[in-house]
C-alpha cells in the first residue's frame, strides 16, 4: 500500500470531532483520513430511525460536514457490503469506528471486522460513547447487575473513574477520494415540513450540544434534584438527543458537572444529575446482557399479561385528547416538539399501560418515531420499567394518578396551559380535573367538555382496579 493510503474514518453515533477516539487515533498514524457516515437502513430493518430521529440526523450530519469542510462522505446502503468495497478501492491502510451496542449493530460489525482482518486491513474499535463498558461491569461471580443502584455504587463507582475527555486533533489531513451522495439524497426530511418546530427548539450538532451543556450547568443544575420533576420549569439537560447521536460524549458531560464539586451547596443537585447519566449506563447494560429487550419482557410471567386492543383509544393517547390534562400536554410536546419531560414520560407511560392498558411495545413504537432523542437502550429499558416487566422495574402496582401528579408537578399548570391552550382559562384548582368544575366556571373558561376538550377516556378508579385485577392473573412463576 502506498504513504497516500487513507484510513477510513466511520462516523456513527459520534457525530463530533472532540473526545472522538476513532478520530483521534486515525489522526495520529499520519494517514490522510476519508471520514465517512453510512445510513444503514436495512440492517437496522425494524430499527431503522424514526421520523424525528431522520430529521436531526440530517441537521446534524450537516453540522459535522460543515466542520469538516466539506469533507465529510455520505453513503447509503447496508455497510457490511459498503465499507469492504471502499477499503479496497481506496487501499485503505486502516478502518476505524467507535463502538455501538444496539444488537443489530453489533452483529454486522463483528462481521464486518472479521472479513477486513481477513483481507489483511487493519481494523481498530474504541469506546466513545459509554462511560462503563457493559463487558468491564459485572457482580463478582461474572454474571450482569438488573438491579440499578449496585450496579451504579458497586460496579461503576467503586472501579476506575471515566477517562477524561481528548482534544481535538489539529491539522488533520483529509483523503479526497470522491465517493458518497449529497445530504439531500439520503432523504432524511420528510416530505411535508411537519418539524418547524421542532426546528426552532434544538440546535443539533456538535457546538449545538456544547452550547446546551453550557446552558444547563449556567442555570439547570443549581435545582436539578427537585426542579427535573418540574415540567413547567427549566431544570432539565435535554442533553439527551446530543448523547444519542454522540454530538457531545458522556465523559465530557461527566467531568464538565465534576468540575462544579467544589461548590457544596449544589453538591446533591451534582450527585442526581450523575446518577441520571448512570441510568443511560444501565440501560446500555441491559440491552447488552439482554438483547431481545426491545421486544421481549425481562420478566418472563408478563409474557401471559392480559392486554387489550383498542386502536381508537391508542389514536387518542397518541394525539393528546385522553381528557387528561397532563397526559394530553406531554403528548402534544411530543408531538410539536419531538421531545417529552421525563417525569411527563413516567405519566404518559404509566397511562398507557395501566389505565389503559394497552401493550407497553405500542409506547416504544411511537416514541422511537416521535422522539428526537430515540434510543433503542433508553426506549426499551425504560418502557419495561414503567410497564413493570423490566429490571429493577416500579412495581406493577404502582399506577400514576394524572391528577394527582399534575397538580404535585405543574402546581400552578404552565406546562398544561403552555401544550393544551383550550383549557388555559381554567383556573389553577380545576387545570387538572376539568370535569369537577362547576358549569359556570367551565363557561368562564370557554370550556365545553366533550366539544372543546374531550371527557375523560377512561375513569381513573375502575381503570386502576382494572390493571390490578389483570396483573393479579399472573402466575408468579418465572
Amino acid at each position: 500500500m502506498s504513504d497516500t493510503s487513507p484510513v477510513i474514518v466511520w462516523f456513527r453515533q459520534d457525530l463530533r470531532l472532540s473526545d472522538n477516539p476513532a478520530w483521534t487515533a486515525a489522526a495520529e498514524t499520519d494517514a490522510p483520513l476519508l471520514p465517512i457516515y453510512i445510513l444503514d437502513d436495512e440492517n437496522a430493518a425494524h430499527w431503522e430511525m424514526g421520523g424525528a430521529s431522520r430529521w436531526w440526523l440530517h441537521q446534524s450530519l450537516n453540522s459535522l460536514h460543515n466542520s469538516l469542510n466539506g469533507g465529510l462522505r455520505l453513503l447509503r446502503g447496508r455497510a457490511d457490503r459498503l465499507i469492504p468495497r471502499l477499503a479496497h478501492d481506496v487501499k485503505a491502510r486502516g478502518i476505524y469506528w467507535n463502538r455501538c451496542y444496539e444488537p443489530w449493530r453489533m452483529v454486522r460489525d463483528k462481521a464486518i471486522k472479521s472479513e477486513l482482518a481477513a483481507n489483511g486491513y487493519e481494523v481498530s474499535s474504541f469506546n466513545a460513547s459509554l462511560l462503563f463498558e457493559p463487558p468491564n461491569i459485572t457482580k463478582a461471580d461474572g454474571s450482569a447487575y438488573r438491579v440499578f443502584t449496585p450496579y451504579y455504587r458497586k460496579g461503576c463507582l467503586a472501579g476506575p473513574p471515566p477517562r477524561d475527555p481528548l482534544d481535538q486533533p489539529d491539522n488533520v489531513e483529509l483523503h479526497d477520494f470522491a465517493v458518497g451522495s449529497a445530504l439531500t439524497d439520503l432523504d432524511l426530511l420528510p416530505r411535508i415540513s411537519w418539524y418547524d418546530e421542532i426546528a426552532q427548539n434544538w440546535r443539533p450538532g456538535e457546538d449545538g450540544a456544547q452550547h446546551r451543556l453550557d446552558s444547563f450547568l449556567e442555570t439547570g443544575i443549581t435545582n436539578y434534584k427537585l426542579g427535573r420533576d418540574r415540567p413547567d420549569q427549566d431544570f432539565v439537560s435535554r442533553l439527551s438527543p446530543h448523547l444519542h447521536f454522540g454530538e457531545i460524549s458522556a465523559h465530557q458531560v461527566w467531568h464538565a458537572v465534576k468540575m462544579l464539586e467544589a461548590d457544596p451547596s449544589i453538591s446533591e443537585n451534582i450527585d442526581h444529575f450523575l446518577s441520571e447519566l448512570g441510568w443511560r449506563e444501565f440501560s446500555h447494560n441491559l440491552l447488552y446482557h439482554w438483547p431481545t429487550l426491545p421486544r421481549e419482557n425481562l420478566q418472563k410471567k408478563f409474557d401471559a399479561f392480559p392486554w387489550r386492543n383498542d386502536s381508537e383509544a391508542l389514536r387518542k393517547w397518541q394525539r393528546g385528547q385522553t381528557g387528561y390534562p397532563i397526559v394530553d400536554a406531554g403528548m402534544r410536546q411530543l408531538w410539536r416538539t419531538g421531545y417529552m419531560h421525563n417525569r411527563v414520560r413516567m405519566i404518559v407511560g404509566s397511562f398507557l399501560v395501566k389505565n389503559l392498558l394497552l401493550h407497553w411495545h405500542h409506547g416504544e413504537d411511537w416514541f422511537w418515531d416521535t422522539l428526537v432523542d430515540a434510543d433503542l437502550a433508553n426506549n426499551s429499558a425504560s418502557w419495561q420499567w414503567i410497564a413493570g416487566c423490566g429490571a429493577d422495574a416500579a412495581p406493577y402496582f404502582r399506577v400514576f394518578n394524572p391528577v394527582t401528579q399534575g397538580k404535585k408537578f405543574d402546581p400552578n399548570g404552565g406546562y398544561v396551559r403552555r401544550y393544551v391552550p383550550e383549557l388555559k382559562l381554567l383556573p389553577d384548582k380545576f387545570i387538572h380535573n376539568p370535569w369537577d368544575a362547576p358549569g359556570s366556571v367551565l363557561r368562564s373558561a370557554g370550556v365545553d367538555l366533550g366539544a372543546d376538550y374531550p371527557a375523560p377516556l377512561v375513569g381513573l378508579k375502575e381503570s386502576r382496579e382494572r390493571a390490578l385485577s389483570a396483573f393479579h392473573s399472573l402466575s408468579s412463576s418465572e
